[in-house]
């Protein structure tokens, strides 16, 4: 199941909501989930990949969506503002040391 956690971007200070664990929302709804999310190269890639595989990919792809859209925004600005056990806890899930 999918687990929320506070972000925050390191510059400008926003905060927004992070999820990282089985992604229920991808399962069913697929290419939208990174659409509406903005990443729009990736809703192309994952639209042109659940094409050739039948939607397979998208019930593959929903056991690491979440941790490879965290690990993509924990790369580019952002950090976990959860508690310390919070973020021990995304730490481990996510493999970040």
């Amino acid at each position: 199941m999918a687990t929320e956690i506070m972000i925050k971007h390191k510059e400008s200070g926003i905060m927004e909501t992070g999820v990282y664990g089985y992604s229920w929302t991808y399962l069913f709804f697929g290419p939208f989930v990174p659409l509406f999310r903005g990443e729009i190269l990736y809703a192309l890639l994952h639209l042109i990949f659940n094409g050739f595989t039948a939607y397979i990919f998208s019930i593959i792809n929903s056991f690491y969506y979440n941790k490879q859209y965290m690990t993509r925004k924990l790369t580019s600005g952002w950090e976990l503002a959860g508690s310390d056990i919070e973020n021990k806890k995304a730490k481990s899930v996510l493999l970040i040391a």
